[in-house]
């Protein structure tokens, strides 16, 4: 069954409905993004949460102790690091979470590195010269196929929508897909029924 990430949440009005539409993880942003929420909100947001929801920070280059205090702060689940970290930095915090190290696809070079890094899962986005996410642009699906050699699971982002959603997890069968700006009435506010749509097109896909 491929997971749901809904990608992110910047309100809780947003995360319950997310979670009542079948969503099985959120992302908080804690880096310079319109859909960047503080370490309060988010834990404002998260102690509010249902059971069984997996919660999932998102970091662009950060100093390690920042993102631990961040993550034991709010209770994060999962770390995701969403810049140029190293395999070397990447290893040093997968000692106390577990890691999806996100990689900007554009070509096939950029998968060369994938081996290097330690990790529990990679997230293939799409690579947009000046910006680290959530671009609503998508790449080209035979690369994540490609990436999946290395033995890791695979997360799918990138333009994704209920439009797409099904053909991608047919032509790439990832462990889960990830959805952000398509998603969205505004930066850092959900459209529900483009969210509702997509996760709704997921499942009907598993």
């Amino acid at each position: 069954m491929v997971k749901v990430k809904i990608c992110g949440i910047t309100n809780y009005k947003d995360a319950e409905a997310a979670c009542l539409y079948g969503a099985d993880v959120l992302g908080f942003v804690f880096a310079k993004s319109p859909r960047a929420v503080t370490p309060k909100k988010a834990k404002d947001i998260i102690a509010k949460l249902p059971p069984y929801v997996v919660t999932v920070g998102v970091f662009v280059d950060e100093k390690k102790d920042k993102v631990l205090k961040t993550a034991r702060e709010c209770r994060l689940d999962l770390l995701q690091l969403h810049g140029n970290e190293s395999p070397a930095y990447c290893k040093g915090l997968n000692k106390y979470y577990k890691i999806i190290k996100s990689v900007r696809v554009g070509g096939p070079a950029d998968l060369k590195g994938l081996g290097r890094y330690a990790v529990d899962a990679f997230l293939l986005d799409s690579c947009v010269k000046g910006k680290s996410g959530g671009t609503g642009v998508r790449f080209d699906w035979a690369l994540a196929v490609k990436a999946k050699k290395y033995g890791k699971p695979v997360i799918l982002a990138g333009g994704l929508d209920a439009g797409n959603v099904g053909p991608a997890i047919k032509k790439v069968r990832p462990y889960a897909v990830d959805a952000c700006s398509r998603l969205e009435a505004a930066p850092g506010r959900k459209d529900r029924g483009r969210m509702k749509k997509f996760i709704e097109k997921t499942k009907k896909t598993n």
